[in-house]
C-alpha cells in the first residue's frame, strides 16, 4: 500500500533534519577538538567513530562555513624587511610583504589576499567611506574578509557595472566586502561604458546617480589593484580595452590600468577616446586619500604597480616577496 504523500513527505523531512543537524553537531564537534583540544585526526576519528577522511571533510566544511578562521598577525609581515624597504623607497605609509609561495603566482596571490583580509580591518575606523574597486584580486580579498563590524563603515563601488568572469564584477566586490563590514553599501547602478556620450551626460544628472557619484568622489579610503596592459588583462576580457587596441596603447606609454584607465610609468593618465563614456571615479578621484590600498602579486604586476605608486594613488601596499624585490629593483 502506498503511503499518503503527505505524511511521506513529512517522515522524510523529519529524517533530513535529523540527519542534517546529526552532521552539524560533529562538525561542530571535530572542529572543537582539533582546534580547541589539540586533538590530531585519527585521535579524534577513534573518540568519534569515524573515519580519519571524514573528519578531514568536517574540518574543511568548518573552514567553508566559516566556523574557524586562521589567521597571523599581520605585524610579522609588515616589519618584514623587504615591507620596511618598499615603506622607505617609496615614502608609503606602510606596506605588508607576504612569503612568494612556491607553488607559483596564484598561490602567491592567494595569500596576499588573505593577509589583506585579516589586515584591512586594523586600517579602517568608524564612519570611514572605503572605495572598492573590481577585478580578480579585490574580489579575492572581499571573499577571505573576515565577519566584523565597523561602525558607520560605507562602501562604495567606484566603477559603474560590467560583465566580468567568475563574479569579479564591481558591485559583487563591493557588495560582498559591505555584508562582511556589516556595512552601508552604495553601488553604482550605471554601466561602467555606455556608446554615447549625450546618454552619460544625461545619466549622470540624474538624483540617484548623482548622488552615487557624490559618494564616489568622497570616499576617504580605496583599496585596488593596478592590472596590466596586455592582450590577456581583465580590461580586455571586460571588453574596456580591444586586442588591436593594446599595442597602440602601449606605445603611448601605457603600462597599468586602475579602475577601467590606463596609467603610464609615472602614473599620469593614457587618454583614450572612451574616457568620456565611461562612468566611474576619475584618476584624479583615486589620488589624496587617507589611505589607498595597492594589492598586488605576480611578476607581470610589478612595472604596474610601480606605475601606481609613483602616480600617488598609493599609500599603502601589500605584496608578495618576489614581486617587492622587483619593484624595488626597478625603482
Amino acid at each position: 500500500m502506498t503511503p499518503a504523500p503527505g505524511r511521506s513527505s513529512r517522515s522524510g523531512d523529519a529524517k533530513t533534519v535529523t540527519r542534517t543537524r546529526s552532521q552539524d553537531e560533529a562538525i561542530i564537534e571535530v572542529t572543537w577538538c582539533y582546534y580547541q583540544d589539540g586533538m590530531n585526526q585519527n585521535e579524534i576519528a577513534e573518540r568519534l567513530g569515524i573515519s580519519r577522511a571524514t573528519v578531514v571533510n568536517y574540518l574543511s566544511e568548518a573552514r567553508r562555513r566559516d566556523y574557524v578562521r586562521i589567521t597571523l598577525d599581520s605585524d610579522i609581515f609588515r616589519d618584514q624587511q623587504l615591507a620596511r624597504a618598499l615603506v622607505d623607497k617609496f615614502g608609503l605609509r606602510d606596506a605588508i610583504v607576504v612569503p612568494s609561495s612556491p607553488d607559483g603566482a596564484d598561490q602567491s596571490l592567494d595569500r596576499v589576499t588573505r593577509v589583506v583580509s585579516d589586515w584591512l580591518p586594523s586600517l579602517l575606523e568608524p564612519g570611514d567611506r572605503l572605495g572598492v574597486a573590481w577585478g580578480e584580486t579585490v574580489y579575492r580579498v572581499a571573499e577571505a574578509a573576515p565577519r566584523v563590524t565597523i561602525d558607520g563603515l560605507t562602501v562604495v563601488q567606484l566603477v559603474g557595472s560590467r560583465p566580468a568572469a567568475l563574479g569579479f564584477a564591481a558591485e559583487t566586490c563591493s557588495a560582498t566586502l559591505a555584508r562582511r563590514y556589516g556595512a552601508h553599501c552604495v553601488n553604482l547602478h550605471v554601466p561602467l561604458l555606455l556608446s554615447d556620450k549625450q546618454l552619460v551626460d544625461r545619466l549622470k544628472q540624474e538624483p540617484v546617480i548623482r548622488e552615487q557619484l557624490d559618494a564616489v568622489a568622497d570616499c576617504n579610503k580605496t583599496i585596488f589593484a593596478c592590472g596590466t596592459c596586455t592582450a590577456g588583462s581583465h580590461v580586455v576580457h571586460a571588453g574596456l580595452l580591444d586586442r588591436s587596441e593594446v599595442d597602440a596603447c602601449a606605445e603611448k606609454g601605457a603600462i597599468g590600468v586602475i579602475c577601467g584607465r590606463l596609467i603610464d610609468h609615472e602614473g599620469n593618465p593614457v587618454l583614450r577616446e572612451i574616457e568620456n563614456r565611461m562612468i566611474a571615479v576619475t584618476l584624479d578621484q583615486m589620488k589624496n586619500k587617507d589611505m589607498g590600498l595597492l594589492v598586488g602579486s605576480g611578476p607581470e604586476r610589478a612595472a604596474p604597480m610601480l606605475a601606481a605608486i609613483r602616480g600617488g594613488y598609493a599609500t599603502h601596499v601589500a605584496t608578495c616577496s618576489e614581486t617587492a624585490a622587483q619593484l624595488l629593483e626597478l625603482a
